[in-house]
């Protein structure tokens, strides 16, 4: 997808937090209803459930995954998911550290792409879906670039 008809501006804060979330934004974006607290649950460990949650409140806020390395997320918006899922904020640090070392997946109904320190995704992906039931919006069809 061209993104010609964007500012420099606006590309550069694209899949980014441009600012610390307000406390409206928290509860819109990264608020966890029963269903999302179910699929957070399922995951085995802490770390794990705290990351989920807050990539899923990121694709709410941007309709992407964050486009940057997960330290510069907001600590307010981890300790508001950490809060709901009754994990330590410090958790966080843990999925970090094994995002970047062990490389990320992403499902879409195409396929998977896959990305590692060597390897990366390329900068140009669509991302389909993201449970748009969970998220009550409609599907998200945008491409990252």
């Amino acid at each position: 997808m061209p993104v010609d008809f964007l500012s420099d501006d606006q590309v550069s804060r694209f899949g980014r937090f441009a600012a610390v979330p307000s406390p409206g934004e928290l509860e819109q974006f990264f608020r966890l209803d029963a269903q999302a607290l179910a699929l957070a649950g399922a995951k085995r460990a802490p770390a794990n459930r705290l990351g989920w949650a807050v990539q899923w409140g990121c694709v709410r806020m941007f309709g992407v995954f964050p486009t940057e390395d997960l330290s510069v997320v907001p600590a307010a918006v981890v300790r508001f998911a950490a809060e709901q899922l009754d994990v330590e904020p410090e958790e966080f640090a843990a999925y970090r550290a094994r995002r970047q070392n062990t490389g990320t997946s992403t499902r879409g109904r195409s396929g998977t792409l896959t990305a590692t320190a060597s390897s990366p995704l390329p900068r140009a992906i669509v991302i389909w879906g993201c449970q748009p039931e969970l998220a009550g919006q409609r599907e998200i069809r945008r491409s990252v670039t």
